[in-house]
């Protein structure tokens, strides 16, 4: 059933993009860049409804990408993203904690970790591109192989999770007139009945450097991921992270 929800929001948002008007660049370009981001984490994940609540450590995370612009309007343009998402913390268990299976008692002081790493592949179009407003909608697999982890002196309980999971992606470009600065916003979301992944940012940008032969961007941002999950291979979670980041983009 959760495999036929995902492949009917899948539909969904290929029919939204082949319905809307595309435009082009008019030269082949290429990006890459990276961003260095300061996370908060904060929530919950278990193997049933009664989830428990964990006190994570910040984490500081690393994000790259590259990305494939052309000027054929039929075909999407290309970006690829790898995002590092580990948040690990330890804390004295206030309740009975039951982790598929194994139980982790009251009082047990237990060290515990999400790795909820992945990798982004976004099909795009350019519906706006010009100096003042650049506007893509697109969609987004995102490829994840992750694990969730308790441990305490005694037990160990680890759970894997390996699939794809198809988002609505979206980016704003604002460019400010007579200077080197633009606003730019993205996102990447989906919402399949009570399971639901968000991952929003919000940045400014400044160009360093700007010439024919290539363009550097400093970026400074702020980026916010969420993840739902309601009894996906048999996992629970409400688990934010944000914070501040810092990038850098070049452009050949």
């Amino acid at each position: 059933m959760a495999d036929l929800k995902l492949t009917r929001v899948s539909t969904l948002l290929v029919c939204c993009l082949l319905s809307a008007p595309v435009a082009a660049d008019t030269v082949f370009g290429v990006y890459a860049g990276g961003q260095y981001w300061q996370t908060d984490t904060s929530g919950s994940f278990g193997s049933n409804s009664n989830a428990q609540e964990f006190d994570f450590e910040d984490e500081q995370q690393k994000s790259y990408y590259i990305a494939f612009e052309h000027p054929i309007p039929m075909f999407p343009n290309l970006k690829v993203r790898h995002n590092e998402l580990v948040s690990s913390g330890q804390q004295t268990l206030s309740q009975d904690f039951n982790f598929f299976g194994t139980n982790f008692s009251a009082g047990t002081s237990a060290a515990y970790q999400t790795d909820l790493t992945h990798t982004d592949y976004t099909f795009y179009y350019e519906l706006f591109d010009n100096d003042l407003l650049t506007f893509d909608l697109g969609l987004t697999a995102k490829r994840v192989e992750g694990e969730l982890a308790v441990q305490s002196q005694q037990l160990v309980e680890r759970s894997a999770t390996d699939g794809w999971v198809p988002t609505l992606y979206s980016q704003l470009r604002v460019g400010i007139p007579a200077t080197p600065l633009t606003f730019y916003g993205t996102a990447n979301a989906v919402s399949i009945d009570d399971s639901k992944i968000e991952d929003y940012d919000l940045g400014i940008e400044y160009r360093v450097i700007e010439n024919l032969a290539i363009d550097v961007n400093l970026q400074l941002g702020y980026r916010a991921f969420a993840i739902e999950l309601d009894d996906l291979d048999g996992v629970y979670s409400n688990l934010d992270y944000k914070g501040p980041y810092l990038g850098l983009e070049l452009h050949f």
